[in-house]
């Protein structure tokens, strides 16, 4: 098939969605499918271009896949207003690249949420293209923007407007997929006809992570002079808005006389707010690294005693963190912040022991998660197998490939 990528976030960057767009166009053209993939200069999670690119100017580059790399505006410091503009710039600059696609006239259009900006355009491709058009959501902007408070939590015009875009968007494209099964209901309350609706959850690649050697491990706990007397309390991904990282900096206060160590690995808009906050309270037992390799990630996500996967209240459902793929595949104990009624919350319901879930947003409760994970053996042998079963690689990107083929499209997995 001749497959279309359109999306705001791709490889080189390391986490998030732009990490599992670069995979499955990878992945595709391995498969002997003709890719396109028009997007933006990496920028995520740093908010910040990567310096072998530039915001302002166009970039073709020719591989595997072709992709064109459009202009952008990329905030320092996201706001409401700076974040619409940043997903605005992309769509306005992406649309002429887009548009002459029709020539190429390809097979399929999948484009990456966010930015729902860019389905109007996807969407007249199609009709000049004689393209299907799959909207593949990542995560829910509008219901994530809302359970955050923004634009009035849900009842100025602002939000009534984003609302009836949002679902003007999902109705008219020919199917939609996304990441959880609580996120494929959520598109059917929205209106979608469930048998347009497809599951493509975010995979891991499980042999990778199962392998990790004592070696491996050592480097990783040295490079980032972590000592041995103490249990590592990691939090690894984006730091932004979405996760309420604050309360773990709370909760560190409370164990400064453990021998515990907080180690934040990663980057984003929130990192310098949560450095003060840790030097103003003059606490030792919390360090902070930048966003590793990920030919180092299995090593360091086996170093840590217990991982935190944590979220505001609000954004559970509309967001599944990503990094929750990795830290089950290579038999890691972890933290969830979540509603018992959400996506992760059922996840732990339904499957016991494959991590501590506890309520968002409460340094109590985190406090007490952290110190029942930490008595759980080391290797959580529920978290492994579920991950070999639900999450391996290869199957999850055949699966896909499979639904979106032209005598499957319409038919939900």
């Amino acid at each position: 098939m001749k497959i279309l990528v359109y999306g705001i976030n791709y490889s080189p960057e390391l986490t998030g969605i732009g990490k599992y767009t670069g995979e499955m166009v990878e992945w595709m053209t391995s498969q002997g499918h003709e890719v396109r993939v028009i997007t933006a200069p990496p920028y995520y999670p740093v908010w910040e271009v990567h310096p072998d690119y530039s915001a302002w100017k166009y970039k073709k580059e020719q591989g595997a896949a072709t992709v064109w790399r459009c202009p952008l505006y990329v905030p320092k410091q996201p706001s409401t207003l700076k974040r619409l503009i940043h997903l605005g710039s992309f769509a306005v600059s992406s649309f002429f690249p887009l548009l002459a696609q029709r020539r190429w006239k390809p097979d399929r259009i999948i484009g990456v949420v966010p930015t729902l900006f860019c389905v109007p355009g996807m969407r007249w491709l199609a009709k000049l293209s004689g393209a299907q058009t799959l909207l593949h959501i990542q995560d829910y902007e509008v219901d994530a923007m809302l359970g955050l408070g923004m634009a009035g939590g849900g009842k100025g015009k602002v939000a009534k407007l984003a609302q009836r875009f949002e679902q003007s968007c999902l109705h008219n494209v020919d199917n939609v997929s996304t990441i959880s099964r609580s996120m494929m209901n959520k598109a059917i309350e929205k209106g979608v006809d469930p048998k347009r609706v497809i599951f493509f959850p975010n995979w891991s690649e499980v042999e990778r992570f199962r392998d990790v050697s004592a070696q491996e491990v050592q480097i990783v706990r040295e490079s980032l002079r972590l000592p041995a007397d103490k249990k590592i309390i990691l939090y690894s991904g984006n730091i932004g808005e979405k996760q309420g990282l604050e309360t773990v900096i709370d909760v560190a206060e409370r164990f400064a006389e453990q021998p515990y160590l907080f180690v934040i690995v990663g980057q984003g808009g929130g990192k310098k707010r949560l450095e003060k906050g840790v030097a103003d309270r003059g606490l030792h037992n919390v360090a902070f690294h930048p966003l590793q390799p990920y030919d180092a990630l299995p090593a360091l996500l086996r170093v840590a005693d217990c991982h935190l996967v944590i979220q505001r209240r609000g954004a559970a459902d509309a967001v599944l963190p990503s990094k929750l793929t990795n830290i089950l595949a290579v038999g890691g104990n972890a933290v969830i912040t979540a509603e018992p009624e959400t996506e992760l919350g059922q996840l732990c319901e339904l499957y016991p022991g494959i991590a501590v879930c506890v309520e968002p947003e409460s340094a109590d409760a985190l406090a007490v998660g952290i110190e029942r994970c930490l008595q759980l053996p080391a290797h959580n042998t529920v978290a492994r197998e579920y991950a070999e079963r639900t999450l391996e690689k290869e199957n999850v990107l055949s699966q896909f490939i499979a639904a979106i083929s032209p005598q499957d499209v319409g038919v939900k997995s």
